[in-house]
């Protein structure tokens, strides 16, 4: 029987993705929709099936992005060969290409460490007084989420967990709080410092696939430790493991009458600080000192402007209903003040906070454009194959196994040198985002930097009176063993070393998408959700548990639904198999771009 219209033969050879990128191609099958004979055999063919196939591949896909949008890209050798060159062009070469950009590179890198620097001081003006209140509300803190929630909440606030925790230390060596809730804070407070990193990320946002990457390298960090956090911290509510083997451990040790200054060698501080202490020094004795309930005077300053003093006898005059004395007191009063920038003017602390907080993210944000150009005209060609090689690379037969660790060893050496897992972690950002770095091995060196920030704990809980040094010390033990715990817990087994990794890509892929995702999620998770935890928890574990569990039901419902649909639809009503029933702006991510959009025509 003679077919009408045949069908012209087509090459199998063609591939999907050039199918995916050619509409005309997909036009052919969808208007030919009936068997088709091939020259090698008579063959049927769904065509409209293989259609549909094609173009929600194509709908998967932007022109500009690789068929695996995680996959490292290509980096392509444009400079010309050094054998081509010129005697001028191969100096020239050396000159600029090698020395220049490597000095340029490495002062770039200066300037951002102390950009994070300066950050960190503005939210120690901002919040450092406030931060020292939240720790003498002990009975807040004796609730398990709450305390967690406080020790997000003032992590953020100091920009530090190294801070934070010798904060903590400090304060259980004072007796004003004990070492159980103290281990909630600690929780907390590894939670805080991943926001640094996950604001450096938002600096590759104009590159769609650098930011995917550079946003999913940042917040693995957040998500192995928030995971940690949900698994352990019922047991440690309920069986008190932490605080019992860090017990165990303390007993049997032997402590020794050393102090902090002999092992406190900030490597990072040391090339830092000759210029940031130009501008500002934070006096980080005031907010220790609120910590431990003393009373300030209200013109107490974090901003430091006295460095030297002298005790000064000063003479008042005091009168009663019959006499008049003279009182002579001994205080002790500022003789020379700092050289700081911030010295010379006598504003607030609000003010100068608020100040070097908006130079600090200018800064921030130049220093970081001006490194990823560099990187990305340094990376590349076979410097850049070869250096993604040696980095990513694992070792060879069974010992592959063991590539992981070694990752985290060299993470904790580099995060005790600099004395801060914030700089370290925000320092490999951008390698991620540029394709250096993989976000499997950023996972391995983040979470070695979390094992090295323990470092500075440790070093604050030898500073402790003898009668107290075996609390602190529990306490610096307690934030190593929750780190481990965690690395035993979402590590070893392959499977489970996979959930913080694909929940990183999962939202690395909806902020590349939605850009303003990556804004509204550092400000949920790292403010507004530790906020509004905590403010219940104020209100009493009742009314924590009274909002917080349907709340959560609902989060656990919306979850299970979104899985089912996906996997199982069948399972579910009609109703629920999709979200149409909702308002398009309850169910769709584009809600708040057409909103603005809407906004911008009606201006218009």
């Amino acid at each position: 029987m003679e077919r009408k219209d045949p069908v012209a033969p087509i090459s199998w050879k063609r591939s999907l993705s050039e199918g995916a990128d050619n509409p005309s191609f997909l036009n052919d099958f969808n208007q030919n929709d009936r068997a088709i004979d091939v020259e090698e055999g008579h063959l049927e063919l769904d065509a409209k099936g293989l259609a549909k196939q094609l173009s929600v591949a194509s709908e998967h896909r932007d022109d500009n992005e690789p068929i695996d949008p995680w996959a490292l890209p290509e980096f392509k050798h444009t400079s010309t060969p050094w054998s081509e060159l010129t005697s001028s062009g191969k100096v020239k070469r050396v000159l600029v290409d090698w020395i220049g950009k490597t000095i340029a590179l490495l002062m770039l890198l200066y300037l951002f460490v102390c950009s994070l620097d300066f950050m960190s001081s503005a939210f120690r003006l901002l919040g450092g007084k406030t931060a020292g209140q939240a720790f003498r509300n002990s009975e807040v803190l004796t609730n398990p989420v709450g305390g967690v929630m406080a020790g997000i909440l003032i992590t953020v606030l100091v920009q530090s967990s190294s801070t934070s925790t010798s904060i903590v230390v400090t304060v259980v060596a004072s007796g004003l709080l004990d070492v159980q809730p103290a281990i909630y804070l600690i929780m907390g407070a590894n939670i805080g410092t991943s926001v640094t990193n996950t604001i450096v990320a938002m600096a590759q946002a104009g590159n769609r696939n650098e930011f995917r990457r550079a946003f999913g390298g940042a917040t693995v960090h957040d998500m192995f430790n928030w995971l940690t956090v949900i698994v352990l911290l019922p047991i440690e509510a309920l069986s008190h493991y932490l605080y019992r083997v860090t017990s165990l451990i303390v007993t049997e040790m032997t402590a020794r009458n050393t102090t902090r200054e002999d092992f406190d060698k900030e490597l990072l501080k040391t090339i830092t600080k000759p210029f940031t202490s130009l501008v500002v020094k934070i006096d980080k004795s005031i907010m220790y000192s609120i910590a431990k309930g003393q009373d300030l005077p209200d013109s107490a300053s974090l901003n430091k402007r006295w460095c030297k003093f002298a005790n000064k006898e000063i003479t008042r005059e005091i009168q009663n209903e019959t006499h008049l004395y003279n009182v002579t007191e001994i205080e002790k009063v500022g003789v020379e003040k700092c050289h700081t920038l911030f010295a010379l003017v006598s504003w607030s602390d609000s003010l100068v906070g608020a100040i070097l907080l908006v130079v600090s993210l200018v800064s921030l944000c130049i220093c970081l454009i001006f490194i990823v150009k560099l990187l990305n005209s340094i990376f590349r060609g076979q410097v850049a194959g070869m250096l993604r090689k040696f980095i990513n690379a694992d070792f060879p037969g069974c010992m592959s196994y063991f590539t992981g660790y070694i990752a985290m060893l060299v993470g904790a050496g580099f995060t005790v040198l600099v004395q801060s897992s914030s700089v370290f972690t925000s320092a490999l950002t951008p390698l991620v985002g540029i394709g250096v770095l993989t976000i499997e091995r950023m996972y391995a060196l983040t979470l070695g930097a979390n094992i090295g920030t323990t470092t500075t704990a440790l070093l604050a809980s030898l500073t402790a009176s003898s009668d107290k040094l075996a609390d602190t010390i529990q306490v610096a033990l307690a934030h190593l063993f929750f780190n481990i715990s965690g690395i035993l817990i979402f590590y070893p087994i392959p499977f489970m070393r996979q959930i913080p990794i694909a929940m990183a890509k999962c939202l690395g892929n909806y902020t590349a998408k939605h850009r303003w995702v990556a804004v509204v999620y550092t400000f949920l998770t790292f403010l507004i959700l530790p906020g509004t935890i905590f403010a219940l928890s104020l209100a009493g574990w009742k009314v924590l548990v009274g909002v917080g569990c349907p709340i959560l039901a609902l989060i656990l419902f919306v979850i299970i639904v979104n899985i089912l649909q996906s996997k199982k639809p069948s399972w579910l009503p009609l109703v629920l198999r999709d979200w149409q029933f909702l308002p398009w702006w309850l169910r769709s991510l584009d809600a708040p771009a057409k909103l603005f959009a809407n906004c911008k025509c009606a201006n218009h």
